[in-house]
């Protein structure tokens, strides 16, 4: 049978080294020998499921990155928006899904306002209307897979714990898991975990801001809650990470939460994110499987498999070996013995094309290193799109002239 793709000889995650193919979107057989009407060779290089990405921020507002421009050269099919938008934005966020290449899932804020600004969203408890979010849930049900709440004084202000109360309630009537982001007391972070139940998820859970590593993250871990790494601006320290690693509190899921002021450092992208947990000793296979098929579960999203019926969700790797050094939050540094080089990224059988990012907003702070560097890759970009691509040698007489005859 000769399908529409083929990715033949490469390192498949869970099959060995084999040949993958496609058909109407869809991974159609995994084994040697298979034919296709596009086949690419891809020898030596690791392939996976498309990247899942439990924690970023797509939609419109303060936080909100355009993914394509990332997705195609990082392997990341799957971006789930975690609470960029609330009731009162989420046909923004709808907007948005639906002009971007990849997959945007959602978990809606339970505050209505979203992220539209920087932080405060539930200092108003009127935003964070229970009946709302579940008739927005409801009305959305094809996008929303949970219930985003950020706990942290500067968010909440003097509510404590009720936001996360009343998105516990929401989520609850619509029978959906919340994401809770930990950070900045008071409350205290003992407070937030013992109102979670199994399959609700914390993430920054390796934050060095609020250093999950007490008996109250224990008792969770053990009844089932999820932690999620969520790495962002400030909720990733390496002490932390490799602390809960030794200890056996092992995160179910990688995420980046990239957003508009972590894509540029100190995350940059899921596969830099990937080689840090690597750094403090988390084998590579346990870290695939926690881009892959845990966060598929944790939502129930499709995805996360190369198993004949899932969606063509695909990113092909070279594994470089080596030392690369790797940053966290705090700008505590480790060496990495890996890194994953994307080489490209499949959607539903489709290559996503190469795309150039926008600039940043106006509104995001940056080092002098970082806008430097960011001038000197506008200028190698334009300097690169600018040169003719091939010399005469690359060249074909399209429209050949006519043969003069002599006299």
């Amino acid at each position: 049978m000769t399908h529409d793709l083929v990715l033949t000889g490469g390192d498949v995650l869970g099959h060995g080294t084999t040949d993958v193919a496609v058909r109407a979107g869809r991974i159609a057989a995994i084994g040697p020998g298979l034919t296709g009407a596009v086949v690419h060779d891809v020898t030596g290089r690791l392939v996976t499921p498309g990247l899942i990405d439990l924690h970023t921020h797509v939609g419109p507002g303060y936080w909100g990155i355009d993914p394509d421009p990332v997705a195609w050269c990082t392997g990341v099919t799957t971006w789930v928006d975690a609470g960029s938008a609330g009731a009162y934005t989420m046909d923004g966020l709808r907007r948005t899904v639906a002009q971007v290449g990849v997959r945007v899932p959602a978990l809606l804020n339970i505050s209505a306002v979203g992220l539209a600004g920087r932080t405060g969203e539930s200092r108003d408890l009127a935003n964070c209307d229970v009946g709302l979010a579940v008739d927005t849930v409801l009305a959305h049900r094809d996008l929303i897979r949970g219930i985003k709440v950020r706990i942290d004084h500067e968010t909440v202000g003097a509510n404590g714990v009720e936001p996360l109360r009343r998105g516990l309630a929401a989520a609850e009537a619509c029978g959906i898991p919340v994401m809770v982001h930990i950070g900045t007391t008071p409350p205290t972070l003992d407070e937030v975990l013992d109102l979670l139940r199994p399959g609700d998820i914390v993430t920054h859970c390796a934050s060095g801001i609020a250093s999950p590593l007490g008996p109250a993250v224990r008792d969770a871990y053990e009844r089932g809650v999820l932690l999620d790494i969520g790495h962002g601006s400030g909720g990733f320290a390496f002490d932390v990470a490799q602390a809960q690693l030794e200890a056996g509190l092992r995160a179910y899921t990688i995420s980046t939460d990239l957003h508009a002021r972590s894509v540029h450092g100190p995350v940059f992208d899921l596969p830099t994110t990937i080689a840090k947990l690597v750094a403090v000793g988390l084998p590579l296979t346990d870290a695939l499987a926690a881009v892959t098929v845990h966060p598929a579960r944790a939502l129930g999203l499709p995805g996360g498999t190369l198993d004949p019926g899932a969606p063509a969700d695909i990113a092909v790797f070279r594994v470089e070996e080596g030392r690369f050094e790797v940053v966290d939050a705090h700008r505590q540094v480790r060496q990495a013995p890996l890194r994953l080089a994307n080489e490209a990224t499949y959607v539903g059988g489709r290559r996503l094309p190469a795309r150039l990012p926008a600039p940043s907003p106006p509104w995001i702070p940056l080092t002098d290193a970082q806008r430097a560097a960011l001038a000197r890759r506008e200028h190698a970009v334009r300097a690169l799109l600018a040169t003719p691509l091939v010399g005469v040698d690359g060249l074909a007489e399209q429209f050949p002239r006519p043969t003069t005859r002599s006299t």
